[in-house]
């Protein structure tokens, strides 16, 4: 994780970008002995959920921040001592099925567990939930939403959207209005604004006061051939199939192609999704035209079921 700002970021802004490379923080423990680690087990078990996902090294290095400042609070408030709060408001950039609204439900979760929020819950809207009809009704709607997400993380995808219609949109007062939220309420919600990079970045240079009341920024970069590969892997796993080897060699073939074509637009682990289970579908044909019900026939997706020229999923 790199904290050294680059030209476009906002000063006193954690800029985190999911490279998914090891860090020395992420190495380090806490658990220096049996009693260490029962002290910490809040930090453990979410340790151990994180460890279920692929990637997502620079959100586990955040969690163990989140949680050594809480400790160190708690021990500062014991030594009379004070002890701050702050907002962690944030903004997330990247492309469809990078894991944004994934990484939004777990910090949701987990600052649940460390008490920095009281309920957990995770409210996810887009434009059409927060814009209204008529002058006032985008305040109301807003305040609503902002409301169910007292105790929890308010997460507004295509955030971009909010800015589309210019200065007499109705999508300017649903900033407005979260704004306003964001320093009367601040320590009693979070709020992630997600969406693509490039007009996540337009939309904020269009807020001048906007970055600066997001005090850490995520960057979602595409999934690496090798990630896409062990999210196949997990997600065939998951559903109780098992893959040819030859199969393995055609879908590496396949993502490796797609990912340096499709770009800015690839959809990553969604696309993964909706490939595997378009495969099954395909098996099942196979399966029932063969007449093959074994164990061993039903477990088994082959090559032959994964027909890339003439998918109807999308990127």
């Amino acid at each position: 994780m790199s904290q050294t700002p680059s030209s476009s970021s906002v000063k006193g802004r954690i800029n985190v970008i999911l490279h998914n490379k090891p860090n020395k923080m992420e190495e380090e423990t806490f658990f220096h002995s049996e009693e260490e680690r029962e002290k910490h087990y809040v930090l453990e078990k979410m340790e151990r959920e994180l460890k279920k996902y692929v990637g997502l090294d620079e959100v586990k290095r955040l969690i163990k921040e989140v949680y050594a400042w809480i400790y160190i609070n708690q021990c500062r408030t014991e030594q009379g001592l004070r002890a701050s709060k702050q907002a962690l408001h944030m903004i997330f950039k990247g492309n469809p099925g990078t894991g944004k609204t994934t990484v939004a439900r777990l910090i949701a979760r987990f600052f649940r567990d460390m008490n920095v929020l009281s309920k957990g819950q995770l409210i996810e809207a887009e434009r059409a939930d927060l814009v209204g009809e008529y002058i006032g009704h985008t305040a109301q709607k807003t305040r609503e939403l902002i409301k169910k997400a007292q105790g929890g993380v308010l997460f507004v995808d295509e955030a971009y959207s909010l800015a589309r219609g210019g200065e007499k949109d109705f999508g300017k007062e649903a900033i407005d209005t979260l704004v306003k939220a964001m320093e009367d309420q601040q320590h009693e919600f979070v709020l992630i604004l997600a969406g693509y990079s490039d007009e996540m970045d337009y939309f904020l240079s269009l807020n001048p006061g906007l970055p600066s009341r997001f005090p850490i920024a995520m960057d979602f970069p595409n999934y690496t051939t090798d990630q896409l590969m062990q999210i196949v892997k997990n997600m065939v796993k998951e559903r109780e199939y098992q893959l040819t080897k030859r199969a393995q060699h055609l879908i590496r073939e396949h993502v490796t192609k797609v990912r340096q074509y499709e770009g800015r637009t690839f959809s990553n682990g969604r696309y993964i999704r909706n490939m595997i289970e378009e495969a099954i579908r395909r098996q099942a044909v196979r399966l029932l035209q063969e007449g093959s019900y074994s164990r061993e026939a039903l477990l088994l997706l082959k090559a032959e079921d994964f027909h890339f020229e003439s998918s109807n999923v999308k990127p």
